[in-house]
Formats: C-alpha cells, sequence, structure tokens
C-alpha cells in the first residue's frame, strides 16, 4: 500500500510542479493559442503544458526498468516512442510543422511500439495493433483536444480503467503513473484553463493510452472479445472524432485541418461553457469503464454483445446530440 501510495503522490507532485513551471516557460516564451472562430476559447491561454505528463511517465519508464531488469528493453522502446511523439508535438507548439513531417514522426513512434510488442510475444497481430493503435490514437486526442480538461481527463479515465484491469506488474505501475501525472496536470487546465496540453501533451496521451491499450491486448486470453473490451473507455473520443472524420470526408471538406464540427464544440457554443460538456463525457466514459471491468468474467458472446450494445447506444447519443446542437444553432441564426 505504502508503494502504491509513492507511486501515485510523487508523479502528481512532480506533474503538478513541472506544469507550473511550463506555464511560466510558455508565457516567457509568448507560446499562446489565440482565440479565433476555430477555436472554443475566450482569452489567449499557453500551451505546452503537457510536457509536464511526458516528463513524469518518462521517469516512471526508468524506474520500471531499473526495477524490472526483465522490461528494460521494451520500456527503452516505449521511452523512444514517447519521446518521438511527445518531441515532435513540442517542436509543432513553438512552430508549426508541417502534417506529414508529424505523420512521419508517428509512425516510427508506432512501428517501436509494433517492434516491442512482437519481441515481447512473437505475434505480429499484437504489432500491427500496436501500430494502428498509435497512428489513430495520436490523432484522435489532438482532434478532441479543443476545451478545458476533456482531452486530458478522458485520457486519466481510461488510464485508470487500464490499471485496474491490469491488476499488478510493470503494465499497471505504468499505467499508474500515467493516471497520476495527468490529475497532477488538470487543476491547471480545468475548470479553467491557465495553461492547455498543446500538441506535445494531446499526442503524448494518445501514445500512451495506445500503449496500455496493446500490452492489455496482448496479455488477454482472448484477445478477439477483449478489443471489444478494451475499446470502451475510449469510445467517446473513437465515437466523436470518427463520425465527424467521417462527415467530413463525405462533405468534400479539408477533413486534416482545424475545425468547429465536433460534438464537444457545437455543445460548448449550445450551453455557453466547457465545464458540463467536459463532466458529461466524463460520466459516458466512467460507466464504460465500469462496463469493461464488469464484463470481464463474461462470456465472449456476452463480451461482444455488451460492446455493441454499448457502441451502438455512444452513437444513437451522439447522433441526437448533434441534431439538437444543429437545431439549437439554425434557430440562433
Amino acid at each position: 500500500m505504502a508503494a502504491v501510495t509513492i507511486w501515485l503522490v510523487l508523479p502528481f507532485l512532480l506533474s503538478a510542479a513541472a506544469t507550473w513551471l511550463a506555464r511560466g516557460y510558455a508565457l516567457g516564451k509568448s507560446l499562446l493559442d489565440h482565440p479565433g472562430e476555430r477555436r472554443s476559447h475566450a482569452v489567449a491561454t499557453p500551451r505546452g503544458g503537457g510536457i509536464s505528463i511526458v516528463a513524469c511517465v518518462l521517469l516512471g519508464m526508468a524506474w520500471i526498468a531499473v526495477a524490472h531488469p526483465a522490461h528494460r528493453v521494451s520500456m527503452a522502446g516505449l521511452a523512444t516512442g514517447l519521446m518521438l511523439v511527445g518531441g515532435i508535438g513540442w517542436l509543432d507548439d513553438h512552430r508549426p510543422l508541417s502534417p506529414l513531417l508529424r505523420l512521419f514522426i508517428q509512425a516510427l513512434a508506432a512501428l517501436i511500439l509494433g517492434w516491442v510488442l512482437y519481441q515481447a510475444t512473437g505475434a505480429i497481430q499484437y504489432a500491427a495493433l500496436a501500430f494502428v493503435a498509435v497512428m489513430v490514437l495520436v490523432n484522435v486526442w489532438n482532434f478532441m483536444d479543443g476545451i478545458n480538461g476533456l482531452a486530458a481527463s478522458q485520457a486519466a479515465i481510461a488510464a485508470f480503467g487500464y490499471a485496474w484491469l491490469l491488476g499488478a506488474g510493470p503494465w499497471l505501475w505504468l499505467a499508474a503513473v500515467l493516471f497520476a501525472s495527468i490529475c497532477g496536470f488538470l487543476p491547471f487546465n480545468f475548470p479553467r484553463a491557465r495553461i492547455f496540453l498543446g500538441d506535445v501533451g494531446s499526442g503524448a496521451l494518445g501514445y500512451m493510452l495506445a500503449v496500455l491499450l496493446a500490452a492489455a491486448f496482448s496479455l488477454s486470453p482472448a484477445p478477439g472479445p477483449a478489443l471489444f473490451l478494451l475499446l470502451l473507455p475510449l469510445s467517446a473520443f473513437l465515437i466523436d472524432a470518427g463520425f465527424t472524420l467521417c462527415m467530413r470526408i463525405l462533405a468534400g471538406e479539408r477533413w486534416w485541418e482545424p475545425h468547429v464540427q465536433h460534438l464537444y464544440q457545437g455543445w460548448v457554443r449550445k450551453v455557453g461553457g466547457h465545464a458540463g460538456v467536459t463532466l458529461a463525457y466524463a460520466v459516458f466514459s466512467l460507466l464504460a469503464v465500469i462496463l469493461m471491468l464488469a464484463a470481464v468474467g463474461w462470456t465472449a458472446f456476452w463480451i461482444v454483445a455488451g460492446a455493441i450494445t454499448w457502441y451502438a447506444a455512444g452513437i444513437l447519443v451522439w447522433a441526437r446530440l448533434r441534431k439538437d446542437v444543429q437545431l439549437s444553432k439554425e434557430a440562433g441564426q
């Protein structure tokens, strides 16, 4: 219990201190996100606070490598991938980079994670999932990082769920340090944002969630049904980002450019504040985590049926809320 307490409290305190330093750095360097038609905030706000989470997770990986020598190569690979994703995001926070360059670096990180999983399991399907998970989740978390506390709280809830599911060993400690580090950052980002994650933070969170997803998948005795289960904590973001992206592609829009068409963005405009929307997404994801943990002992049939029912319900809620937001927008014009 003492070890768990230290493992949670220390990253929390270090992350909070590092976020405070990152805010001072961002203000000194004028790294600010200014209000605009494609943004949901009303005042210029420092960015790049996610560097605190990256630093704390890297320290956690170093500790795991020392305490568990058998995992040194794995931790070195994961740390390299995190530094690649976080590093390119940090540079982009200072000066916008080419989307293709960012995708290339993300693909390198994804390949490294795939190699780590292949070395650990010898199964190519785990490596393939790891690659896809990095490429999807890094960009989903970047797309969805648009209002106070949303991306960070969703990542914290998912990390908590994966930590509980993994139960013991190095992967539990990695999930725990991610959770604690995010919690150290959150008071600076919610309910009032004194600093944003920035691309360094959103990318790093997506990468680390891909790591935990791939690790939990590789450790599952029944990988097929497990994938349905393991995606549940991510379902709020996957539904909003996935369906919004599809609609933009079908409309012939430049889908890779910033926009304000996600449900959470329209919902904020309708209600006039960030906190309620962030909390609503949090409730949805907490229920998803509870379902994931409750379904661990179910048969494969009921796992798949329960997960599909959850996703279907989530899509219906998304569609209804989006319709309400659109009607509200049209009524206000």
